[in-house]
């Protein structure tokens, strides 16, 4: 495992050079200008040394190195700067964004926290109520509960989170006026009253993007178990006398949890792009809206180093999902 584990790292290398490369050229060919928000009455010669003073004046593949080194050795050696106190990378040029004119890394750090709060939440709170309900549906198949659990998931499945964001707010901040509508990303947690508001207005979000996840994530766990209950080792097990609870939750269970691993995992790294639709509803300054308005604005630095950062953690979580096959079924086995 290992070995495996080790092989798959080194060949993300290159995999990861080409995704960074196709993300650069697809930027550079998009149409858009940095300067088509400046004012009309600036002159040609002044916009100029404006992309000059942003980069653009040099040639593409020289913008593309530099940026690969600012990534992958500048912006580590800061964080490092940032954790211990050192000045490796002092002085040395980082990734800027064109619209704030600040470090890329200090504007999603300043982010993340935020998205965390509302799709993290809502990504780990759907999980935990998909895996029961898709159990549950799958052992008592046709029953009350799997009607109940079946409808509920193809609502919200099929129900766009904008409508049911805005549903939720019409009814519970406008009418019943329960919740705060607007989420407030100042807003600092410092006793029990600031912990309950931090609540109150992290509810909606989470429900929404909550009910979407749960939605998915449970008719994969039913159609796995369902799949796995018919197989001629439960029929074995029950045969050898084991108890009922044993070969659900522990044989059918774990060789269930097989394609749904791959599902929860490739879901993770929503979590960090955070949740574009969800965000725009309720106000959440993320990085699903921090990414919008980059791509409005033309911010290419922000843009790349977003897309990256997701691609680095897609592939980083294919890895995850294939350990942990490994770890679910004795049967594979990475030689």
């Amino acid at each position: 495992m290992l070995t495996y584990t080790i092989r798959r790292l080194v060949l993300a290398v290159p995999t990861l050079i080409f995704i960074s490369l196709v993300i650069f050229l697809l930027l550079e060919l998009a149409p858009g200008d940095p300067m088509s928000n400046v004012p009309l009455t600036v002159p040609d010669e002044v916009k100029q040394k404006m992309r000059e003073a942003l980069g653009l004046g040099e040639p593409m593949h020289i913008r593309y190195i530099k940026w690969l080194i600012q990534f992958f050795w500048i912006e580590p050696l800061h964080i490092i700067n940032n954790m211990f106190g050192t000045s490796f990378a002092e002085g040395a040029q980082r990734v800027i964004s064109w619209q704030s004119r600040s470090p890329v890394a200090d504007i999603i750090a300043e982010r993340i926290p935020q998205t965390l709060w509302v799709v993290g939440m809502s990504y780990v709170l759907g999980v935990m109520i998909a895996l029961p309900i898709g159990i549950i549906s799958a052992y008592k198949q046709y029953s009350w509960f799997d009607q109940i659990g079946t409808f509920v998931s193809m609502v919200g499945f099929s129900v766009p989170t904008f409508f049911t964001g805005v549903l939720l707010i019409v009814i519970f901040s406008v009418n019943l006026g329960w919740f705060p509508s607007i989420y407030d990303t100042t807003h600092v947690v410092e006793d029990w009253g600031s912990f309950v508001f931090q609540m109150k207005q992290i509810i909606m979000p989470v429900f929404v993007l909550a009910l979407y996840n749960a939605a998915q994530i449970s008719r994969f766990m039913r159609a796995s178990m369902l799949d796995n209950l018919n197989q001629d080792y439960v029929r074995t097990a029950r045969a050898k006398g084991l108890k009922e609870k044993t070969v659900v939750l522990v044989h059918v269970l774990r060789n269930s949890m097989i394609p749904v691993v791959t599902v929860i995992a490739l879901g993770v790294p929503q979590v960090f792009g955070g949740a574009i639709i969800t965000e725009q509803v309720f106000k959440v300054n993320g990085l699903g809206q921090m990414l919008i308005t980059a791509i409005q604005g033309n911010d290419l630095p922000m843009v790349q180093t977003l897309t990256f950062i997701f691609a680095i953690l897609i592939v980083l979580f294919n890895l995850i999902a294939d350990i942990l096959y490994g770890v679910l079924d004795p049967r594979i086995r990475y030689d």
